[in-house]
């Protein structure tokens, strides 16, 4: 249960939802902090001017506001934003998450009425703590948003059952433990303020007292308050609307939105959507289940490599000693190695054991959190968030993919010292395979079959025409392009395999090796290899290349041959090119084939490894520019700089120069650079990347030059 404490608490106060609303993001606020994160928004991006112009879509617009308007350039941000635009001067604080909170310019005036039916200052927006999403409030203001009733329920029991005992409610000091509680009243008592509030006599004889256990019991299975109509306030739900998966009541269907749509009966879908969270939750239990088994197995392998390091290293150090004086430095130099390994294999494990307990962690608490709500009994409050719980259900699921519980390291130590060797053949000494009794395969003979024009190689082998020993498989091995060590890029039993994402401009060494279960040949010759070269005259980038289907988060979709992505996400989600770049002069430009409503993607490049679920740049991985209809803003590691007017619309085209040569990173918005140079000294290895959510359509232009004025500049430097 305390695994999902933090599912149950408010992004701005950081405390228990205090009667909570639901956005229409899904997301959840208390009702308090929802009003002191409201903002002003100018008389032109009101709902009523919307509509009147005839761009008014619903009953809430979503608005991208101007991040910076509320901060000065050293504290801008990509947070929440609160206050009222007409004191920007406003000191802010810190909620307990992080949460930016400005209180209103003038103290509200004295008001007997709650949170929800106080009145809202006209034209007022709401930014979602948690999405970043903005949107305009309409006449009803925040009681247009639903409550949600399940929530509630959820917190109640979870704060019931972490309570360690049940308080009289009547004492004025120390609350003493109480002894009955009274059901009609719904109040504990301790037996001196019973006796004193709660006589046995009068009417308040027919009252039934019961045990508190019993009492605590009774409250959780108490009737809940029935969720009523956001449009209608005195209709309680009666239908769910299918297309816009919503609980709706009888006007709404008569004379509201909801008149020409699909429409169910509410008990039934209430049913249908408990059995598909229910089904979600089965396979989720059953990976969380491999997962807990996977985690011992782990464990167990830390113990035996362990063990497995201790002998091996007794064994080395008892054969070393056996030989002369000579062996010494030849030793010390094997045990390096036999260190070396020891290490790397207990860090692999170690880094799997943690990346594993944390997803782990996750995957439990949001699993407590969806059994705590199916046992809610309110249908709509049950389905005004069940998608949204299904949704990341089965998301959490498949990040428990194929490989995933699959141990990265054995605990092996495959090597043996061979100590029969002549004192003359001592500076030969090194690590050999376990002998066998039955031969090992031929050496294979590798060569080129196919260098392309970009970073990518297609290399064959085969065995010797009178070979007669069989292979089980082949492993192909590749250096670093500047003469490093060989790393394994490809083990199988196919003959051939085509290597992507070499460097350009660069020389590689390939080498191959046949196994079986007696052993492995000795290596092929090694071959070498020239991928293509850059024109530095000209500075063309001679690089093709498409999006990457395997980089590319769950959300997003790939069409036209992977030239062209958008997304089923209203958040920000990622997707990597195919292509790494770490040498040369590269640009690429890429049009924007949809925009609707003012969205924020982002551009530029990334490390592999770099987060796919939030806006490129929010991470240390990651080199970009934002940008929106009016103005950009250059984004690293979380941090805003440079902003610059000049926006984009459908049909605009966005150019990314990545200079390796000079180290820096450039941007370009309809063949005009935009803002100064973004980043320098970036080194290393870059993907091309972009992040976009469901209002983004953009489509990737490769293998095109560099613009003149660029060319120009550096050919005179």
């Amino acid at each position: 249960m305390e695994e999902m404490e933090e599912e149950l608490k408010c992004p701005v106060c950081g405390s228990f939802y205090r009667e909570p609303i639901i956005l229409p993001c899904s997301h959840n606020l208390c009702q308090a902090c929802a009003r002191n994160i409201l903002v002003q928004t100018p008389e032109s991006e009101s709902p009523q001017s919307r509509r009147a112009s005839g761009s008014g879509v619903s009953d809430y617009d979503y608005l991208d506001l101007d991040k910076m308007s509320l901060y000065s350039e050293a504290d801008s941000g990509y947070g929440s934003y609160g206050g009222f635009a007409s004191a920007p001067t406003t000191p802010c604080q810190k909620s307990p998450n992080g949460v930016r909170v400005f209180p209103p310019a003038m103290p509200p005036p004295a008001t007997h009425l709650s949170p929800a039916l106080a009145p809202v200052p006209r034209n007022s927006c709401i930014t979602c703590p948690q999405c970043h999403r903005s949107l305009i409030l309409d006449d009803r203001g925040l009681r247009g948003f639903p409550k949600n009733r399940v929530l509630e329920g959820v917190i109640d029991r979870y704060q019931q059952s972490k309570a360690a005992a049940l308080k009289c409610q009547l004492c004025e000091k120390a609350p003493k433990e109480a002894t009955v509680m009274c059901e009609q009243c719904d109040v504990f008592y301790c037996d001196p303020c019973r006796l004193r509030c709660h006589p046995p006599r009068g009417p308040l004889a027919k009252h039934r007292l019961v045990p508190p256990a019993q009492g605590r019991v009774s409250r959780r299975l108490s009737p809940r308050k029935v969720s009523t109509c956001t449009d209608h306030e005195l209709e309680n739900h009666s239908m769910y609307c299918v297309q816009c998966k919503m609980p709706v009541c009888y006007q709404c269907l008569e004379e509201g939105k909801h008149s020409s749509h699909e429409v169910k009966a509410l008990g039934a879908m209430w049913k249908l959507h408990k059995s598909q969270l229910s089904q979600a939750l089965n396979g989720l239990s059953d990976r969380a289940k491999e997962a807990k088994e996977f985690l011992v197995q782990l464990r167990n392998m830390v113990q035996q490599i362990q063990e497995n390091s201790v002998e091996f290293e007794a064994c080395l150090v008892a054969q070393c000693d056996a030989l002369i004086d000579a062996l010494n430095r030849r030793k010390a130099q094997l045990l390096a190695r036999v260190n070396k390994e020891h290490e790397h294999k207990l860090k692999v494990v170690r880094d799997q054991i943690s990346h594993c307990t944390v997803k782990l962690r996750q995957t439990t608490g949001l699993m407590e959190y969806c059994l705590e709500v199916i046992k809610e009994n309110d249908p709509s409050g049950f389905l005004q968030i069940s998608d949204a719980l299904i949704r990341r259900v089965h998301l959490t699921e498949d990040q428990w993919g194929k490989g995933t519980l699959t141990p990265r390291m054995t605990t092996d130590f495959d090597l043996s010292l061979d100590n029969s060797p002549l004192l003359q053949s001592i500076h030969q000494l090194d690590f050999v395979q376990v002998k066998a009794s039955s031969p090992v395969p031929a050496t294979p003979i590798l060569q080129l079959e196919e260098c392309t024009h970009n970073n990518s190689a297609t290399l064959s082998w085969k065995q010797p025409p009178l070979s007669t020993v069989p292979a089980d498989g082949y492993i192909l091995e590749l250096d670093d392009g500047n003469g490093g060590q060989f790393r394994e890029v490809y083990v199988g039993k196919e003959t051939m395999c085509t290597v992507d994402g070499l460097h350009f401009n660069s020389t590689y060494n390939a080498r191959v090796k046949a196994f079986n279960k007696t052993g492995v040949s000795p290596y092929s010759k090694t071959l070498v290899l020239q991928t293509s070269e850059v024109d530095i005259k000209k500075l063309l980038a001679v690089a093709w290349f498409a999006f990457d289907p395997g980089s590319a988060h769950s959300d997003i979709i790939l069409s036209n041959d992977n030239l062209t992505v958008t997304c089923s996400s209203y958040d920000d989600r990622v997707v990597l090119g195919k292509t790494g770049f770490s040498k040369g002069v590269h640009y690429w430009e890429l049009t924007v084939d949809r925009y609707d409503n003012h969205p924020d993607p982002a551009f530029g490049v990334a490390r592999m490894d770099v987060m796919k679920d939030v806006m490129l740049g929010k991470d240390d991985k990651a080199w970009a520019m934002y940008v929106d209809n009016n103005r950009s803003w250059f984004m690293h590691n979380n941090s805003h700089t440079n902003r610059t007017e000049g926006g984009i619309t459908k049909g605009a085209t966005i150019g990314v120069l990545l200079d390796l040569n000079r180290k820096n990173l450039t941007f370009f918005i309809n063949d005009e650079q935009q803002g100064p140079i973004a980043f320098d000294n970036v080194e290393g290895l870059f993907f091309p990347a972009v992040s976009l959510n469901r209002n983004v359509q953009v489509t990737l232009h490769t293998g095109l030059a560099v613009p003149d004025f660029y060319s120009s500049r550096a050919s005179i430097a």
